[in-house]
């Protein structure tokens, strides 16, 4: 995951600074334990402002509103008590090229500064630290112990100190080209490792996107550069050093009339390829054009093959996108874990029930063979350990296991004695295998929608998976842990898809999703697919009135039944259709079960749904 560096950091701040300070804060909200969120309202509107201390995401930007649940978090409520109703009048860096932020607060513009909240985007290192006038710490996102550092310790009632100052060479645009030649050259190696030892300020994903901008190699060796390629790359490296002076003079609140404070006319400014110019106010002011790259983003336009219309929406997306990936990736592989023990031994335990049935099957012979013995008490003798007599009902020999300690009556009652615990043992273990079918059922349910929800694409994918969890917990699979229930998220959406004749498909990806299309957005026209026998999704075909689904319609939501159901890597799977009148919940039912009748078979191909294209119907 590509980290904030102090490139992004200053084009995040200058366009807050351009567009939210000053800006009086009404709320703050603590969405986990990285993350908190403050509620900026200015003339020109209302907006959230997010401070995250991830490890790996450490970030400062504009983002979407929180949810609507219950904030419980101590150092939210903290903050919250000392800055609500204050304005937020300043974003400072502590010094040149530090990515640590002082966001200043007082009771208006102009008054003096109340309370400093700095932000420190130093990867494993973020932190958030709110200290008074005098620079004395209130609180802390994470607190360090003496113990833990003795270098910086971070508590409650210490001054607040700045993180040490890296150690190296700081660019500068003063810099000749022959002597920041010189430097990056002085030891052979890939150029990118020498640009990275050379300056500090620097980060790897900024001099690969440089290197590769002036058309290089960055494993290329110094040795191997053409004075071409030279100046190329020094012509980059003067672009981005122009772009930080630039947003750096905008955080700074300065009025730039030249191209980025420098001695170079607007005029030639304005044919640098990698600007856009844009009307702000009565002037003219030229901006870069941020965006996505291949391997991550950048804000310098270099290598971006998708723009955004901001810093603060490429950091967002780009951050909430890699954050969500982590998360279904372990959110993923906890569940099937889960799942798999349990169907594991739900389905050893339905084994065992089986053998014990199986057993008591017997339990018929054992009467036949006690009538038997009673009905030839003459044949027998004492010390016998097995008798043979003609069985009545086949006319053939019938040889009978003894106790040669007792006699042919002790014998028979042993036997009558044997057949009724059997079948005592039959009428307790068919409501126990019973239950631990459903149970299997239900498991294998709940894994084929972990099986069809195999990679992260949208947020959706996420979300499916959450309610997973929660139906899991609600089921008493999970423990319910320390973290903030979904309850007050909207629901996930099923996949959409739409038939040759156009008619909408709606496929659930959990039992959620199946039983809200099956119970309550089926409606009286349309038709309830789902493979025979086999653990799927509900697939439901949207019909209107009078309409009706051609044979082509009819295959392309069995193939797509097929697909989203553990046969999916079969070439054929039987799939039954109905309508959804015929379709009920068993009492009791797990969620996602469901009996029909009146149903109709078709053969699904499910390698064939795997070319169908799901589709936008919101709008």
């Amino acid at each position: 995951m590509q980290q904030v560096d102090v490139t992004t950091l200053t084009a995040a701040c200058a366009e807050l600074q351009a567009g939210w300070i000053p800006g009086r804060l009404e709320q703050v909200y603590q969405r986990d334990r990285y993350t908190i969120a403050l509620c900026l309202r200015t003339l020109q509107g209302r907006g959230w402002l997010t401070l995250a201390w991830h490890p790996q995401a450490a970030r400062i930007c504009l983002t979407d509103p929180p949810p609507r649940l219950p904030d419980t978090f101590t150092f939210s409520d903290q903050l919250r008590h000392q800055l609500k109703g204050l304005a937020l009048v300043g974003i400072q860096f502590i010094a040149p090229w530090e990515r640590v932020l002082d966001l200043q607060f007082a009771r208006r513009p102009g008054d003096a500064i109340l309370w400093h909240l700095y932000v420190e985007i130093m990867g494993k290192y973020s932190n958030v630290i709110l200290t008074d006038a005098k620079n004395i710490i209130v609180t802390a996102a994470h607190q360090v112990s003496p113990q833990q550092s003795s270098v910086r310790p971070i508590q409650t009632g210490q001054p607040y100190d700045h993180p040490p100052a890296l150690l190296g060479n700081l660019p500068s645009l003063s810099e000749s080209q022959e002597r920041w030649q010189e430097r990056v050259s002085l030891v052979p190696g890939a150029l990118k490792r020498q640009l990275l030892k050379s300056y500090r300020g620097l980060s790897p994903a900024l001099v690969r996107s440089m290197i590769q901008a002036a058309d290089l190699d960055p494993e290329e060796s110094t040795e191997t550069l053409e004075t071409e390629d030279w100046q190329r790359l020094f012509q980059r490296w003067q672009e981005w050093l122009l772009a930080l002076e630039n947003w750096g003079a905008e955080v700074q609140g300065s009025n730039v009339e030249t191209c980025h404070g420098t001695s170079r006319s607007k005029e030639a400014c304005r044919d640098a390829p990698w600007r856009v110019w844009e009307a702000r106010g009565d002037k003219e002011v030229n901006r870069l054009q941020p965006g996505w790259t291949e391997d991550g983003y950048n804000v310098l336009g270099w290598g971006v093959i998708k723009p955004a219309p901001s810093v603060q929406v490429l950091l967002h997306r780009y951050y909430t996108d890699q954050l969500n990936r982590q998360e279904f990736s372990r959110l993923r592989n906890q569940l099937t874990q889960k799942v798999n023990s349990f169907l594991g031994r739900s389905r050893s335990k339905a084994s065992g029930f089986e053998q014990r049935l199986q057993q008591s099957e017997q339990a018929d012979e054992y009467r036949q063979q006690a009538d038997l013995l009673m009905a030839h008490l003459q044949d027998w003798q004492p010390g016998m350990n097995q008798i043979t007599v003609l069985d009545f009902a086949t006319n053939q020999p019938l040889t009978i296991s003894l106790d040669p300690d007792k006699n042919a009556v002790q014998n028979a009652q042993a036997l009558y004695k044997r057949h009724q615990k059997l079948k005592r043992a039959r009428l307790a273990v068919v409501p126990l295998l019973q239950e631990v079918q459903a149970e299997v059922e239900y498991l294998e349910q709940v894994e084929a929608s972990l099986i069809q929800i195999d990679r992260y694409t949208t947020p959706e994918d996420l979300q499916a998976l959450q309610e997973i969890r929660e139906e899991l917990i609600g089921q008493g699979y999970l423990d319910v842990q320390d973290q903030r229930r979904q309850d007050g998220t909207e629901a996930s959406e099923p996949y959409r898809y739409r038939t040759p004749s156009g008619f909408e498909l709606l496929i659930g990806r959990n039992n959620r999703q199946n039983d809200q299309l099956t119970f309550r957005t089926a409606g009286d026209y349309d038709l309830w697919f789902h493979t025979q026998e086999i653990a799927g999704s509900h697939v439901l075909l949207r019909l209107d009135p009078g309409a009706v689904a051609d044979e082509a319609d009819l295959q392309f939501a069995a193939d797509l039944a097929a697909h989203y159901s553990r046969g999916r890597q079969s070439d054929v799977v039987p799939v039954v259709y109905t309508e959804p009148k015929h379709v009920y919940k068993p009492k009791g039912a797990k969620p996602g079960m469901a009996i029909y009748k009146r149903e109709r078979i078709l053969w699904g191909r499910p390698q064939q749904a795997k070319h169908y294209q799901t589709v936008d119907l919101s709008g």
